[in-house]
């Protein structure tokens, strides 16, 4: 274990690591819920269930192994969504199988990113990024998590007048979130280790006792009379593709291409800061080691998952709670891999735990991620402090990790030639702004 993962040199223990894995497995495994609910709607169920969970432990097994860093990848939310709904079931509706041209976008999409990733076009846009908005990023992040938690409790819910309103704290999932919050909060503060896992169990559990009581009408008891998981349904989601169609509809193919190839770069560029600056892998320079292995790990995670039949696999934010249980190298995302493989013949156990028993451990990484701000220069160069800015405030309140670092960089590039500086900007970062004002075209192009 010494050799593989460096373990004191990074002041981290076996035990730690593998509550870490266990941690983050818990913290995102309602992404094997989630996900073949979403891609169910046009491919069958049971298979990208088996799709999901064995693309995210090969790229987790990969991340740990290639790359040594604590960060796991499964299905990205947003993508799954966009995949499902606005491609299959709109842009390709009148198109047999739409879910065919789909995986055969993020196959490609996969591809693509392992060529750059060779050519470390990716880990150049990673360092190229100034270290203010580096900050901003992973304080936009930790608001963000924190908002996903809030939601999955309905501690926050949708208001058609002010957008989001206040749930009602009669609510079992409310008040069971908040009293695990509570929990971990008081557990991290007596040293306790492995508080994070622990408030989910905890919360779990009382919501069980809420169940029988009558308190809360959802489920929180594994039903194992489910059985095994139906693995025979891969073979309705495994390597179906169609570049018969992409070749004979190439404009319109590439426009789908691009969605999945942009929004996944900047929400793997994101993620991979936000986690790493939580665990502080970053050098002096706020530079992170090995990325190039940590963005080669995801593409190849990519392309196995639309070979098994799943939308984009992506790093996930998630991550952030195996580090704050301890998480330091690749042996935490190797104990969550396992737990993927697991999940196959356990689903009923891990399909059990509800959204908001992992609320807690989402709301005290969030709380965690948010201290980055205080690193943020607010009394240097305004384009640093108004990209910071962006980052943190546009990431939670427009759901997205990519959208986030969109603001940030346009807002920190037009600035910085408008005050005079335009010679601080490299050509990663021209490059980057060309990319996202192209994406703002293309959004104003579908509205009109």
């Amino acid at each position: 274990m010494e050799e593989l993962f460096q373990l004191k040199e990074h002041g981290t223990t076996v035990r730690r690591e593998i509550i870490a894995g266990i941690t983050t497995f818990l913290s995102m495994a309602y992404i094997l819920a989630v996900n073949p609910s979403i891609l169910g709607t046009v491919m069958n169920p049971s298979g990208v269930f088996v799709a999901t969970a064995v693309a995210s432990a090969i790229a987790t097994f990969i991340m740990g192994f290639l790359a040594n860093y604590p960060i796991a990848l499964s299905a990205g939310l947003g993508l799954n969504a966009y995949f499902a709904y606005t491609v299959c079931l709109g842009e390709l509706a009148d198109v047999a199988n739409p879910f065919t041209i789909c995986l055969t976008a993020v196959f490609c999409e996969g591809l693509i990113f392992i060529i750059i990733s060779i050519f470390k076009f990716r880990e150049q846009i990673i360092n190229a990024i100034p270290q203010n908005l580096k900050y901003g990023i992973s304080a936009g992040i930790g608001l963000f998590v924190a908002f996903i938690g809030l939601q999955n409790a309905g501690i926050v819910v949708n208001s058609d007048s002010t957008l989001v309103d206040l749930g009602s704290f009669a609510s079992a999932p409310v008040a069971l979130a908040l009293i695990g919050t509570l929990i971990i909060v008081i557990m991290s503060h007596y040293g306790i280790k492995g508080s994070v896992l622990f408030g989910i169990l905890i919360t779990w559990v009382l919501g069980i006792i809420a169940q029988g009581i009558g308190w809360y009408d959802g489920n929180c008891i594994p039903d194992f009379s489910a059985g095994l998981t139906n693995l025979a349904g891969i073979q309705e989601t495994a390597f179906k593709f169609n570049f018969g169609w992409a070749a004979s509809h190439i404009v319109q193919f590439i426009a789908i291409l691009f969605s999945f190839l942009f929004v996944d770069l900047f929400d793997t560029v994101g993620t991979v800061v936000g986690v790493a600056d939580k665990a502080g892998l970053l050098d002096e320079n706020g530079e992170l080691p090995r990325v190039g292995k940590v963005f080669m790990s995801d593409a190849i995670g990519t392309c196995v998952g639309a070979c098994l039949g799943t939308s984009t696999i992506t790093s996930f934010v998630e991550s952030s709670a195996g580090v704050a249980a301890g998480g330091r190298t690749g042996l935490t995302a190797v104990t969550t891999g396992v737990l993927f493989l697991v999940s196959l013949v356990l689903s009923p156990v891990f399909l059990a735990i509800p959204g908001f028993a992992t609320t807690p451990a989402l709301l005290y990484v969030g709380m965690l991620m948010i201290s980055a701000a205080k690193k943020i220069n607010y009394d240097g160069d305004v384009a640093d402090t108004l990209g910071a800015y962006m980052a943190l405030m546009a990431m939670p309140l427009t759901y997205s990790i990519a959208n986030g670092i969109m603001f940030a960089v346009m807002s920190w590039v037009i600035v910085k030639v408008f005050i005079g500086k335009a010679k601080d900007v490299s050509p990663i970062m021209w490059i980057i702004f060309v990319l996202f004002a192209a994406r703002v075209a293309t959004i104003v192009t579908q509205f009109h």
